[in-house]
């Protein structure tokens, strides 16, 4: 079974409103084509309509650096992190959330997030690459 035959399905019907919103985002890149450094911040608002504080952002072939609330690194043992996900609890109503992730648009050939293909940096990021680029809510609702 090859990764494009075991991805889950998500049906429409399914999604739930997030348990944040994202009111707004800035993305910093150190461009190397091997080890590209992606400095993210999000200013986030609970969404008052959701019971969970749980954030979840979804990552594909992400390696995280660092992870900042109101500009205070966590230690690994203050988030979950798994290959698909990382996972913030007991976030407060208002915050902005700071990521540092490294990813290699060389060997990306996904054609998906960012990558690069005859020596040019290129983005597709509909509807779901955004997850190629850093930790991110990247839903294609």
């Amino acid at each position: 079974m090859n990764a494009a035959n075991s991805q889950h399905v998500v049906y429409r019907n399914d999604y739930q409103p997030p348990v944040f919103w994202i009111e707004r985002v800035e993305l910093e890149f150190d461009l190397d084509p091997l080890k590209t450094l992606v400095t993210t911040r999000m200013e986030l608002r609970r969404n008052a309509n959701q019971d969970s504080g749980r954030l979840e952002l979804v990552g594909e072939q992400l390696r995280l650096q660092s992870v900042s609330i109101d500009g205070n690194e966590l230690k690994h043992t203050d988030y979950q992190l798994d290959e698909d996900s990382l996972t913030l609890d007991d976030l407060p109503d208002q915050c902005t959330v700071e990521t540092k992730v490294v990813i290699s648009p060389v060997t990306n050939k996904a054609l998906s997030g960012l990558y690069q293909t005859s020596g040019n940096y290129c983005t597709q990021c509909e509807a779901v690459g955004f997850r190629r680029i850093t930790y991110f809510l990247d839903r294609p609702d």
